[in-house]
């Protein structure tokens, strides 16, 4: 008897500048996704993978040219696309994942000034037929996300950048989320986290067919 293969696993992403507050709701919406019975796998943009992992390292830490920058963050996604985001997809489970191609746009696009062709060519290449189902963008005054991030004890290079570079890569999340309005939810993350997580728990039982969360 054939068996019919997995419902395919949906693709969530979390974005926002440095000091937005996404992190801070990662592993709740993996909790509440894992409590109505769901395999999830949780990974990160740099990352999810060792040789990702590495490239994480340089990439925070190591001073380099825009497009050395760009190759590398692609070239941690490929791994990271090809090992763990679409074998995981294509079993049934949900991924979620702290940033994804748009950070690449933001930060890379926006914030440093490289066309955006060049980061669609390189998106075309890695990862031609994926995108997230759902893709919500923590949004803050940019005064308050440097306020937050003046808490860090170690910045990394990006958490290190000025005023200015801030202001692009958010109005490039801005222009991201104008142009994919069905995908990109823009989270105002001034919000108490309670009133943050009731917007998010009625979105995830949508995606998750109407399951009570």
């Amino acid at each position: 008897m054939t068996q019919n293969p997995p419902i395919r696993g949906k693709f969530l992403t979390l974005e926002g500048v440095d000091g937005a507050g996404k992190s801070t709701h990662v592993d709740w919406l993996v909790a509440q996704l894992r409590a109505l019975g769901l395999e999830v796998v949780q990974t990160r943009e740099p990352g999810g993978t060792p040789l990702a992992e590495r490239l994480r390292e340089l990439l925070l830490a190591e001073p380099m040219r825009l497009d050395t920058e760009t190759l590398l963050m692609f070239a941690a996604r490929c791994e990271h696309v090809h090992t763990v985001i679409e074998p995981a997809l294509a079993a049934g489970r949900w991924v979620v994942c702290d940033r994804f191609t748009d950070a690449t746009y933001a930060y890379q696009g926006g914030g440093r000034g490289l066309p955006a062709g060049r980061i669609a060519a390189l998106e075309q290449w890695v990862h031609p037929q994926l995108q997230p189902d759902r893709t919500w963008l923590f949004d803050v005054p940019l005064a308050v996300a440097r306020e937050r991030l003046g808490r860090s004890r170690d910045p990394d290079r990006f958490e290190r950048e000025g005023q200015a570079f801030f202001e692009r890569t958010r109005a490039a999340y801005h222009a991201r989320a104008a142009q994919a309005p069905d995908r990109i939810r823009v989270v105002d993350a001034t919000r108490s986290i309670e009133a943050i997580r009731a917007g998010l728990r009625e979105e995830l039982a949508g995606l998750a067919g109407g399951a009570r969360l």
